[in-house]
């Protein structure tokens, strides 16, 4: 499935997450002498320019630290990525390198706001950003990728497999009916029988916890590798990546390095998202309200841990109930992975984008439990947390700038300033999708925020939900 000519992967988000991921999979496969596929990174905002400066000073090279729980740290110079391309305002590099014949797979990873997409899987069509790209813009992944698409089509250079590599559940089929509805409004009638017929968007499951590189990161690295790196990246030794196979345009030999290619992501997608991304959202909502920086130190927390800990036992694994995987395993090295004290991975990074992970990572469970006769006391605890997390943020009480790609921040300070902001928040249909009628949910979040509250306040031990 790989071509006999250089081929590249481009991939369009500069983070840590990206080059700590997909870039050391290809990475592995240039080590084992298969050097027919590299990697040009882009961006879509100038909000990493300087990054791709340095990337690009540094002929894409960086080095990758890894940590185990025990605390053993590895360091390797990754060397897939092997074209920078420039930002400017028309993304004019970007789309070139990505309507190239060489590029046969566009990856991107985009934050759960980043697809733009309301309760029903449909475009928020009132977000600035949409608006601007329906009328010919590239500020969001539709935009650009229209941009691209555009270009390939016109110039001939044939199909291409555009793969989401993030958290959000089926985000190759999300990602392809959200370009679908945008084009659809746009008009682009023709692009769209291309797309058809020219693109596939296989469905993945990407893991590795990727924090931001601690500040003496560089020391180590120069110590270890003799390098001068202003770019390198730091992630847990788990990594984790499985894809649906089903590339159009030929693919690297991924499975020659531990990806695991699959007819169908969904049980893996279900556990990850389920389990590890919201547990994590939980223990960083909760370590922040109790005053504590580090997600290590609020998975220590007993109380913290047992939330956790409830929340996948009671309500998740009988959702997820038959899996191919041992999902009490799967909780367990969770756990651990979070416990890990050498990451020093933040609350704040992990408390982000709540308002998307609620309705993608939190209400199928709490919907799936009061389907079977239920009541969803575990998993009440996640949103009531995050209710008493953005109340703080409403007074400015929260220790650090939040950071929500769809904070609606005038709704959101009228909802803390109304009457009843539980109801308010309780009946928001965006969040909560059909649970936003049901009183039984509204009384059972009351329940569950003045019990958190009492903890938060008086520190006393928690009495767990069952």
């Amino acid at each position: 499935m790989t071509t006999s000519n250089q081929s590249i992967w481009m991939h369009i988000g500069a983070g840590s997450f990206h080059r700590a991921h997909q870039a050391w999979y290809l990475h592995r496969l240039l080590l084992q002498g298969d050097q027919r596929w590299s990697i040009a990174l882009g961006n879509i905002r100038d909000d990493a320019n300087q990054l791709l400066d340095i990337l690009a000073a540094q002929k894409g090279e960086y080095a990758l630290e890894t940590v185990t729980p025990a605390g053993e740290r590895s360091y390797e110079k990754i060397t897939s990525i092997r074209k920078i391309i420039p930002w400017d305002e028309q993304l004019t590099a970007l789309v070139d390198q990505g309507a190239a014949a060489e590029t046969r797979v566009i990856s991107f990873t985009v934050t759960e706001g980043g697809y733009y997409l309301d309760t029903h899987f449909k475009l928020d069509q009132a977000n600035p950003d949409i608006q601007a790209d329906l009328k010919g813009g590239a500020r969001t992944i539709y935009g650009t990728i229209a941009r691209i698409l555009q270009a390939r089509r016109a110039q001939n250079t044939g199909k291409v497999t555009l793969l989401s590599c993030d958290n959000v559940r089926h985000n190759g089929e999300r990602f392809r009916e959200g370009l679908t509805e945008f084009l659809t409004l746009r008009g682009e009638t023709e692009l769209l029988a291309w797309l058809t017929t020219h693109t596939s968007t296989p469905n993945t499951m990407v893991d590795r916890i990727t924090p931001r590189p601690a500040a003496d990161i560089a020391g180590r690295v120069k110590q270890q590798l003799g390098m001068d790196d202003r770019a390198p990246v730091m992630g847990e030794s788990f990594i984790q990546w499985v894809v649906e196979d089903n590339f159009v345009a030929g693919r690297p030999a991924l499975e020659n390095v531990g990806v695991e290619l699959v007819a169908s992501v969904v049980p893996y997608e279900e556990a990850k998202i389920r389990i590890l991304n919201a547990s994590h959202s939980c223990i960083a909502w909760a370590g922040t309200l109790i005053g504590q920086s580090y997600i290590h130190e609020s998975t220590g927390t007993d109380d913290i841990r047992q939330m956790a800990y409830d929340y996948v036992t009671e309500d998740v694994i009988p959702s997820l109930t038959p899996s191919p995987l041992d999902l009490a395993q799967y909780r367990d090295v969770v756990l651990d992975r979070f416990s890990n004290p050498y990451i020093r991975d933040t609350n704040q990074r992990v408390a982000a984008d709540g308002f998307s992970k609620i309705p993608g990572f939190i209400t199928p469970t709490l919907l799936e439990c009061y389907g079977r006769g239920q009541s969803p006391k575990a998993t009440a605890v996640l949103p009531a947390l995050f209710f008493i997390f953005m109340r703080c943020w409403h007074k400015g009480e929260l220790p650090y700038d939040y950071q929500d790609g769809i904070l609606d921040e005038a709704a959101t300070h009228a909802m803390f300033t109304s009457a009843d902001p539980i109801a308010v928040y309780a009946r928001d249909a965006k969040l909560f999708g059909p649970l936003a009628t049901k009183r039984e949910f509204e009384q059972l979040l009351r329940d569950t925020i003045v019990r958190l509250d009492n903890w938060v306040t008086t520190k006393s031990p928690l009495v767990t939900s069952h």
